[in-house]
C-alpha cells in the first residue's frame, strides 16, 4: 500500500502501519502535506496495489548501521523515520525493499507480492502523530487482505453485518442514549430507555455484590490534589485526567478512579484482622481525559459509570476471594452470553497510607478485559 500510495502521492512521508488483531487488517500513518485523499483515491489505489501485486516483485531484507539509516533518511528528509530511529540501537535497524519502493521496517515478509491475492482499502481516518492531539494530524488509511478473493469476501459481508448491529446506529434508533456537542464529545446523555438498561444493571450487580458479602460506599466526584499524589496515582495518570481546578488555595481533581478513595474509607475507621475480608463496591461515576481521537460511542468515553470494588484481606485469605471474584464475573458472562473472553491480573505492591496494599491496577490500560 506505501509503494502505492508513493507513486500517486510524491513526497508523502510515512510513520507507522502495524497489522491489526482486531479488527483484523492493517493501517499506515502518512504525512500528505497539503493534500487531502479521498474515496476515489482508494480506488485508484486499490488498482495500483493489484497491478504491483502481479509484478511477484520479492521482498528484499538489508540491515544497515545506524548512522546510514540516519544519513538516508536524512536526505530524504524524513523526520517521521528519524524519530523511530532514536529509538533503535545498532543491529536492530532493518530495510525492506519491493519494486521501487524501501521502508523501515522489522519483517518478517512474504517472499513476494504475488502471494497478495485480495486487497480492499476500507477507510480513510485522521490520526494525531503519537496519539498526541498537539502534533499534526496525519492521514490513516486502513484495509485487509485475504488469501483469497472468497475470504475477503465473507470478512466484508461479516463487517457489514456487524455495522447494522453498531451499537452507535443502535443507541440512536432505539433511543437508549445521544450525544450532544453542547454537553461535550464523550460525554454521554442517557435517554429514559437507556436509564431504564442501567438501573437494571445497577440493580442486577447490586444485589449480586449483597449476596457475596460486599459493603455499598459511596464518595465525591472531586479530591484534592493531595491524595492522588499520595496514592501514586499522580503524576503518573496525569494525562488521562481533566486538568486541576484551583478552590481555596488547593487544586482538585476530577475523579479518574475510586482506588484512592475506598483506601480512604478502609482507613477511616480503626480495623481488626477479624473484620477481614472486608468488600468494599460503588457504582461510581469517574471522569477520563481520552483525547479526540480515542472516542468512539460507549467504548471509549470521558464519563463512564464504573462497577468498582475493593477487596482488604490477609494473605491467607487471599486466594478463596481471588476464586470468588472469578466465579461472579463467570456468572455474569453466563447471563449475558459472553462465552469468548479473556481474564487478565495485573498486581503491583503499593506502599501507602502507611500499609502496603495489593491493589488491581487495571485503570489506563488499553486493553479489554473480554
Amino acid at each position: 500500500m506505501a509503494e502505492a500510495v508513493e507513486s500517486l502521492f510524491p513526497g508523502v512521508k510515512f510513520w507507522v502501519g502495524p497489522p491489526l488483531e482486531s479488527p483484523k487488517g492493517f493501517y499506515y500513518d502518512m504525512d500528505l502535506g497539503d493534500r487531502k485523499m479521498s474515496e476515489e483515491d482508494l480506488i485508484s489505489l486499490e488498482k495500483k496495489m493489484n497491478e504491483l501485486a502481479k509484478q511477484s516483485n520479492a521482498y528484499v531484507r538489508k540491515e544497515l548501521p545506524k548512522e546510514e539509516a540516519v544519513k538516508y533518511f536524512t536526505e530524504k528528509g524524513d523526520e517521521y523515520k528519524l524519530d523511530l530511529l532514536s529509538n533503535l540501537n545498532d543491529g536492530e535497524i532493518s530495510f525492506y525493499t519491493q519494486g521501487n519502493f524501501t521502508d523501515l521496517c522489522r519483517g518478517p515478509h512474504i517472499p513476494n507480492t504475488g502471494f497478495i491475492k485480495a486487497i480492499k482499502l476500507t477507510t480513510i481516518a485522521g490520526a494525531y502523530w503519537k496519539g498526541d492531539e498537539k502534533n499534526k494530524q496525519l492521514t490513516r488509511v486502513y484495509g485487509v487482505t485475504f488469501p483469497s478473493q472468497k475470504e475477503m469476501e465473507e470478512h466484508l459481508t461479516m463487517l457489514e453485518e456487524a455495522k447494522k448491529r453498531d451499537h452507535r446506529k443502535l443507541g440512536k434508533e432505539l433511543g437508549i442514549y445521544t450525544m450532544d456537542d453542547d454537553v461535550g464529545p464523550g460525554l454521554p446523555l442517557w435517554l429514559p430507555k437507556g436509564t431504564v438498561i442501567i438501573e437494571e444493571l445497577e440493580k442486577l450487580a447490586k444485589e449480586t455484590e449483597l449476596a457475596a458479602g460486599y459493603k455499598r460506599v459511596v464518595t465525591p466526584h472531586i479530591a484534592k490534589e493531595s491524595m492522588y499524589i499520595t496514592s501514586g496515582h499522580l503524576p503518573y495518570y496525569a494525562d488521562s485526567m481533566f486538568p486541576a481546578m484551583e478552590m481555596d488555595g488547593e487544586k482538585y481533581y476530577l475523579k479518574a478512579m475510586n482506588c484512592p478513595h475506598h483506601h480512604k474509607i478502609f482507613d477511616a475507621e480503626p480495623k481488626s484482622y477479624k473484620d477481614l475480608p472486608l468488600r468494599l463496591a460503588e457504582y461510581g461515576t469517574c471522569y477520563r481525559y481520552e483525547q479526540s481521537g480515542e472516542l468512539f460511542g460507549l467504548m471509549r468515553v470521558r464519563c463512564l459509570h464504573m462497577n468498582d470494588a475493593h477487596i482488604y484481606c490477609t494473605k491467607e485469605q487471599f486466594a478463596q476471594e481471588f476464586k470468588t471474584v472469578n466465579d461472579m464475573y463467570l456468572k455474569y458472562f453466563k447471563i449475558f452470553g459472553i462465552d469468548k473472553y479473556i481474564m487478565r491480573l495485573s498486581y503491583m505492591i503499593q506502599k501507602s497510607w502507611g500499609r502496603n496494599t495489593l491493589t488491581n491496577q487495571n485503570y489506563g490500560s488499553r486493553q479489554k478485559n473480554w
